[in-house]
């Protein structure tokens, strides 16, 4: 809202929660809790309606979407793709989505967490499946603009396949780290902790409710991810144990590490507004490029 509302969009919204909408508002915002009526001002306006909830509450919050703006174009910032869309087919069939979920954030909750240069640079994942509305599929992919991101298009499978190994895993891995030196009766690891264990740590600090909802929702997806690590895991620590060899390990991660440096500097791509297909959009994130505006 901060950022759509930066780049000149005219902006309202809806929380559930009473402290968000009156923070929101003391900020300047249109936000309050009525939801029907946000819903209704956005069907007689025919806005994009962006769902920001986590995966538990989406149910309830589809149901007034098609009891009260049925047809209105529809997108989410969920962090997961095929559980949205099976839920939007299920319970609110006639809105015109397109998944969206950008690749930003913090540790943090609830309206203080944000800023409107949260989206900068970011990359800003529009659901490219065969069958998606293209006109939709633009308004998403321009508002992803006006935040400040890059448009990288995939199919909601290939998404969820994608973000448990670079996201929902990190999430589960800082756990790990976090419980594993936490352990034990004394204090003294944790007052020698330093930047590194900071750094992968940082995520373990999300609200628990917030993590079990992204990874849970996305459990194939994650189990596959979460066994490759056990694979790699349990490699090192034979090599460990056998040879007191770590080199494996430490130089592919390096290697994987130096790979997404690289990938943060994505070829900007140029698309036909409304007439590439969801195929060729869909081959353009699988590249590692981004699409940066119309031709």
């Amino acid at each position: 809202m901060r950022a759509a509302d930066k780049a000149g969009r005219a902006v309202w919204g809806t929380s559930a929660s009473e402290e968000t909408a009156a923070e929101a508002h003391a900020d300047g915002f249109d936000v309050g809790t009525d939801t029907d009526g946000a819903l209704r001002r956005a069907a007689e306006a025919d806005a994009l309606v962006v769902l920001a909830v986590p995966l538990p509450a989406l149910d309830g919050v589809l149901r007034r979407v098609d009891a009260v703006a049925p047809t209105c174009r529809l997108t989410d910032a969920v962090s997961v793709k095929v559980a949205v869309a099976d839920a939007v087919a299920g319970r609110a069939p006639r809105a015109r989505y397109v998944g969206g979920h950008p690749m930003a954030g913090t540790a943090e909750s609830g309206w203080g967490a944000g800023n409107a240069g949260l989206f900068a640079d970011a990359a800003w994942v529009v659901a490219a499946d065969d069958g998606a509305d293209l006109d939709v599929w633009a308004d998403v992919a321009e508002l992803a603009w006006a935040c400040g991101s890059r448009v990288v298009p995939a199919a909601s499978d290939e998404h969820d396949l994608a973000v448990a190994r670079v996201s929902h895993l990190p999430h589960l891995l800082a756990a790990v780290l976090a419980a594993v030196g936490a352990a034990g009766d004394d204090e003294l690891p944790l007052a020698l902790a330093a930047s590194s264990f900071a750094d992968g740590t940082r995520v373990a600090g999300t609200r628990p409710e917030l993590v079990l909802a992204m990874c849970e929702g996305n459990r194939d997806a994650l189990l596959a991810a979460v066994d490759d690590a056990l694979g790699r895991l349990g490699a090192m620590r034979g090599a460990l144990a056998s040879t007191g060899g770590l080199a494996a390990t430490v130089r592919a991660g390096h290697e994987g590490r130096l790979r997404w440096a690289a990938a943060r500097d994505p070829q900007p791509v140029r698309v036909h507004r409304g007439r590439t297909t969801p195929a060729e959009l869909r081959e353009i994130g699988r590249r590692g490029d981004a699409v940066v505006g119309w031709t």
